[in-house]
């Protein structure tokens, strides 16, 4: 009897530097979370990348782009604002490229990614943890105009950060279901990913695909992700290019945190809990079809935050900036 067509490509590669191997990452179906039997969910795996999650590729970008424009030059220091992924994917980077960094990140961020970006070699300056995400970016950008040492890439009005989608991550899932992508679902947070995919899906699927942004609640914040009423709005995003945008509760993010990992197996950050949920409310509104959403890193980072040890009920009331 012959053997059923493979449709799994080989694991692993072969590369001649970590920073190659990022990228092609598994696209993985869910079928427990899916509503209906003609609707396949499927989970883009980014914290298979090298520091964990889908922030290598925009790390790789920024760097890659500034060498391209000769924007570092010696004697130069890289400064980034981060609530943790992207100043990780970075100092890894730079470290390997010989490049120093600092980045600057709110000082109430879990303990593990302040462990991470010291043993990658980065420099902590600390934001005001109340300030969030903009405190940091605010505070960035005042060092960034006042000491020309250093060289700040932006991730937030950074076009290579789009960019790292629209040419890697879009092309690889458009190879993995030959095209056939009807939904896809990222959370709002710089908008790299909504935007680089976006694009990707809509020149080559047109309107056949719908981008779907998933949103905080406005005065309820969730790791990872930004509201558009909290006063920034980064300069990638075009809003133009969402067909919805879906609000997400803290107490969603969390239920579904557990439930991508109690059910499916899928040990993931507490945005991608909140991902899945609105991933899952687009299937449930589709007859058939297949509906595509970004595991943004794992839970490794977030351990001590007690969001996959404590009752839900629990978790959800706790104050979530102690999360950035």
């Amino acid at each position: 009897m012959p053997l059923p067509p493979l449709e799994n490509r080989p694991c692993g590669g072969r590369y001649g530097d970590i920073v190659q191997a990022i990228g092609n990452t598994p696209l993985v179906e869910l079928k427990r979370l899916s509503p209906k039997p003609g609707v396949r969910i499927w989970a883009k795996l980014e914290s298979f990348n090298p520091t964990g999650s889908v922030k290598d590729r925009v790390a790789r970008a920024l760097i890659e782009d500034a060498e391209e424009k000769a924007a570092i030059g010696p004697g130069m220091t890289i400064l980034e604002p981060t609530s943790g992924n992207t100043g990780i994917a970075l100092a890894m980077i730079a470290r390997r490229k010989g490049y120093p960094l600092t980045v600057v990140m709110p000082d109430n961020v879990t303990p593990e990614r302040t462990q991470l970006l010291t043993m990658y070699g980065a420099k902590i300056v600390s934001s005001p943890g109340r300030e969030g995400s903009n405190g940091a970016v605010a505070m960035a950008l005042e060092m960034a105009r006042s000491d020309p040492r250093y060289y700040m890439p932006y991730q937030y009005g950074n076009p290579a950060n789009p960019d790292a989608h629209y040419h890697g991550t879009a092309v690889e899932i458009l190879d993995e279901l030959d095209g056939e992508v009807d939904a896809f679902v990222a959370g709002l947070g710089t908008g790299g990913t909504l935007m680089g995919n976006g694009r990707r899906f809509k020149e080559e699927l047109g309107d056949r695909v719908k981008i779907v942004a998933a949103e905080p609640m406005p005065g309820e914040p969730v790791q990872g992700l930004r509201s558009l009423d909290d006063g920034f709005i980064p300069p990638i995003i075009d809003l133009s290019l969402l067909d919805r945008k879906i609000f997400v509760t803290n107490r969603d993010a969390v239920i579904w945190t557990r439930r991508l990992l109690d059910e499916e197996g899928v040990f993931a950050g507490v945005s991608s809990g909140a991902i899945a949920s609105i991933a899952v409310r687009i299937a449930r509104e589709m007859d058939e079809g297949n509906v595509v959403f970004v595991v943004c890193d794992d839970g490794w980072k977030y351990l001590s935050s007690g969001i996959y040890t404590l009752p839900v009920d629990e978790v959800a009331n706790l104050d979530s900036t102690v999360w950035w």
